[in-house]
């Protein structure tokens, strides 16, 4: 099996003069379909895209000689990403993966032009008849995550590095709060924004300034192993993001939030080479398998790795919901009583924090 991975300069040639509206022909006897992933970072960066990417590679193992891959990494939000997706479409891709919240908008202006060509936006909420959108709930396993760093906190203090302050960001964090509470209810998370999802230099940085601060456990919502590898310098304990970064850190990785976006794009692909595609908006996590918690650390002691497999099969069989209240945010509002949940479309949009969440 051959594959056909192009990188940014590779596009450069790609048929700009292609008619941009012009329908898919019918695969050739023989003929491979070509799939595309836009990323946003590099597939190196053993976070975010390094997982989408091993997703990709997974569609190519599963399927074969019947499909031909394609991916650009490092794709800015904004005109250049809709430079890319254009080239994609123009150049007989028949199914486009967006990887990013901020690819939003182009892929929809995208998709307009080739109504033929089918498109997935990661993150999402915006479709169309050839636009499907598809996002992970990453907040169940910062649940699960939560409730680790509540039962091995000795300080009460973690530090949390943070991307953008994006409904996506607020929830992980508030999830995460809201489970090490229920185990230490007096904990606190200090929250260091980088305004960047891949940057080794300010992600260490942040991690440094919170261990400084006191916290002994440091979680993340970037991309790149730099404050695992802060906290493993330090002796502090971290949570792998997107992938197990234990490799990096094999001592303070107590475990991580495993995204598996592989079997997804398998059956996406799968369904545009059978004619089955159709525009959806799904939200799946831990029931799924999109959402995975990754090995224990072997120096977890045995009743925490017994606490958060309660709170992960919780999540899973629905008896345990990571919103379920009461809830108060930072000011000690009362904003979800005793006996009631936030919905989904309610944490889609969250703009606010919980109580202990030091902003």
């Amino acid at each position: 099996m051959s594959s056909k991975a192009t990188r940014r300069h590779l596009l450069a040639g790609l048929g700009a003069g292609a008619a941009l509206a012009s329908p898919l022909r019918r695969l050739a006897a023989g003929e491979r379909l070509k799939a595309g992933w836009v990323y946003v970072g590099p597939i190196g960066d053993h976070g975010w895209t390094y997982r989408h990417d091993v997703g990709r590679r997974e569609v190519e193992a599963a399927l074969g000689e019947r499909v031909e891959t394609t991916y650009v990494e490092k794709v800015a939000e904004g005109p250049d990403a809709e430079r890319v997706l254009r080239q994609l479409a123009a150049s007989g891709h028949a199914i486009i993966f967006a990887t990013s919240f901020g690819f939003m908008n182009s892929v929809i202006r995208v998709a307009k032009q080739f109504p033929q060509v089918k498109f997935e936006h990661a993150t999402g909420y915006k479709t169309a008849p050839n636009v499907a959108v598809y996002n992970a709930r990453f907040h169940e396993g910062r649940t699960v995550i939560g409730t680790i760093a509540g039962h091995m906190t000795k300080s009460g203090i973690v530090g949390y590095v943070a991307s953008f302050p994006i409904p996506e960001v607020v929830m992980g964090i508030n999830a995460f709060m809201l489970a090490m509470r229920r185990v230490r209810p007096d904990a606190v998370a200090k929250v260091v924004w980088v305004n960047s999802w891949y940057d080794p230099g300010k992600e260490a940085d942040a991690a440094k300034a919170l261990i400084d601060q006191g916290a002994d456990i440091i979680t993340q919502h970037t991309d790149s192993a730099a404050p695992l590898q802060v906290a493993e310098e330090r002796g502090a304990w971290a949570f792998g993001q997107a992938s197990d970064m234990s490799r990096f850190a094999p001592r303070a990785h107590l475990t991580a939030i495993i995204d598996n976006w592989g079997p997804y794009y398998i059956q996406r692909v799968q369904a545009v080479l059978d004619g089955s595609w159709k525009s959806h908006a799904i939200w799946w996590g831990l029931r799924e398998g999109m959402v995975k918690i990754g090995p224990y650390n072997p120096r977890l002691p045995e009743e925490v790795r017994e606490a958060a497999e309660r709170v992960r099969q919780g999540i899973i069989d629905g008896s345990i919901h990571p919103f379920a209240g009461p809830i108060r945010d930072q000011q000690g509002r009362l904003r979800v009583p005793e006996g009631k949940a936030l919905a989904d479309e309610e944490i889609l949009r969250m703009d606010w924090y919980v109580e202990g969440v030091q902003t």
